[in-house]
């Protein structure tokens, strides 16, 4: 179960040039700065954006209005030099030479290695950048268009080197303004794609592959119809994965995964994919929904990665303030499946910062939640052992507050574990039914590991009436047994 730290490479490096007074790449990290980066728990580290950065998607991002919006919005100060073009705006697969190049990143993956945790890179499967050399090269890895598409529909299509292409896209929302479009039914693209994971996993243990149900034949096909052309009989996962680990059996594959698309992705040879379904619960639905997500299959939820935020998703300290961030914090830290950290999500950053900006605002830390990830990463990180189990919680007719409690073990041959989270802001109580069957004729000493309290209950009480439970809004405990 892996658990992953997202670090935005360009911002990172930027701020500790800053702190060190000159210019800091991937080669040359200060050795006290990757101790700080292999925090307790945390076995994967996600570099977010190494690749080379498209100057003509640049140029495209300092054109468009919105986007320089969302920059003001996020950054007030910002001027043109903070606008590094997007990291999923890729020109290639070359590490770029202002990070510290491919020998910068090896350097940081042995230094990574020495420490104890993985490499993951991203690779983005939908679309190019509009000056990568596969549209001269290349032409029929893309999706095209004509004359007549540009002229009507401008924002949809874009002419390079002569010809007409496709802008990238998902199928509900406008196109990206700054990408062109991929073709997964290419049989040409599909072979290019395992020589540059093939690639990615000559300099990486992992790959956190972007949007990758767009690839899939069926939301493929609704989405580009007839300018695809005709669905090949493989999906395009099934055919890329395998060759790929051909060469890299151990490659971690990670999907940013929608739509409820998770399981479909997992058959189809991805390791890990996100569970945006409880970030959405967790933020806009009740502990009941929350509880029946958690209810799915065990392998399948081994499979997803669970998270508060991402650089897609606003801040956590922003939509989940205060001990309400704090539960959820402890819910996710302790399932089933692979977790995901942010940079800055421990230190409280309410900002999100668009991923074309290498600078982002200084903000003042939030030195209490920064304590309470210190604590929280270790000890999830004892409890995640073992056989996992969810707990229904019961109560008395007359009140219904147990329904907010959210509980689950983890048992392990040498220590059991009891997490409880209430889910919601007002007092619970819930009598929690205990899943061990050697309670009776004992005392029963439950630490919890995240305040130090100790709790002493009767072992047959335990057995007969289950663990009686009683938390403050937003409250939890991890206990151990």
């Amino acid at each position: 179960m892996a658990v992953i730290h997202e670090i935005n490479t360009l911002v990172w490096l930027s701020e500790l040039s800053g702190r060190y007074g000159r210019p800091v790449t991937l080669g040359d990290v200060p050795g006290e700065v990757w101790d700080s980066v292999a925090l307790p728990g945390v076995d994967t580290v996600w570099l977010m954006g190494v690749w080379q950065r498209s100057p003509a998607g640049r140029e495209i991002a300092l054109r468009d209005e919105g986007l320089r919006a969302a920059f003001r919005e996020a950054l007030p100060d910002v001027t043109d030099a903070d606008i590094a073009g997007s990291p999923y705006c890729v020109r290639g697969y070359v590490v770029d030479a202002s990070l510290g190049g491919p020998e910068g990143l090896a350097a940081a993956r042995t230094q990574l290695a020495a420490r104890g945790l993985r490499l993951i890179l991203d690779y983005v499967p939908n679309h190019v950048a509009p000056d990568h050399p596969w549209l001269t090269s290349s032409p029929e890895r893309l999706v095209r268009g004509t004359a007549d598409d540009l002229a009507r529909a401008p924002a949809d299509f874009i002419e390079a080197g002569g010809k007409v292409y496709a802008r990238g896209r998902d199928p509900y929302f406008p196109p990206w303004p700054d990408v062109v479009q991929l073709n997964a039914f290419s049989d040409a693209l599909r072979e290019a794609t395992v020589d540059t994971l093939v690639s990615i996993g000559d300099q990486a243990d992992g790959v956190r592959c972007d949007m990758a149900m767009l690839l899939m034949n069926d939301i493929f096909g609704k989405t580009w119809g007839d300018r695809a052309g005709t669905a090949p009989a493989e999906d395009f996962w099934p055919y890329v994965i395998p060759r790929v680990r051909a060469r890299h059996p151990d490659l971690l594959f990670v999907a940013e995964a929608y739509w409820d698309l998770e399981g479909a992705l997992r058959q189809q040879g991805f390791d890990h994919c996100y569970d945006k379904r409880l970030y959405d619960r967790l933020l806009h639905e009740s502990a009941g929904s929350v509880r029946d997500h958690l209810g799915a299959d065990l392998a399948h939820q081994r499979g997803l990665v669970r998270f508060l935020e991402n650089h897609d998703e606003p801040r956590a300290a922003a939509t989940l303030p205060g001990d309400r961030g704090r539960a959820a914090a402890v819910a996710v830290a302790t399932l089933p499946g692979a977790t995901l950290w942010h940079e800055g999500q421990f230190e409280g950053r309410r900002v999100r910062l668009p991923v074309f900006l290498s600078r982002r605002p200084e903000e003042p830390v939030d030195e209490p939640l920064r304590d309470f990830y210190g604590r929280l990463l270790p000890v999830a990180a004892a409890v995640r052992r073992g056989d996992w189990r969810l707990l229904t919680p019961t109560g008395r007719p007359d009140n219904d507050t147990h329904r907010d409690l959210l509980a689950w073990t983890w048992t392990h041959a040498d220590a059991r574990h009891l997490v409880v989270v209430n889910d919601s802001d007002r007092p619970a109580r819930a009598r929690l039914p205990l899943p061990w069957d050697d309670l009776r004729g004992r005392v029963c000493r439950a630490t919890d590991l995240l305040t130090g309290e100790v709790y002493d209950r009767d072992g047959d009480e335990l057995a007969d009436c289950g663990l009686f439970v009683s938390l403050g809004g937003w409250g939890y405990h991890v206990l151990k047994w």
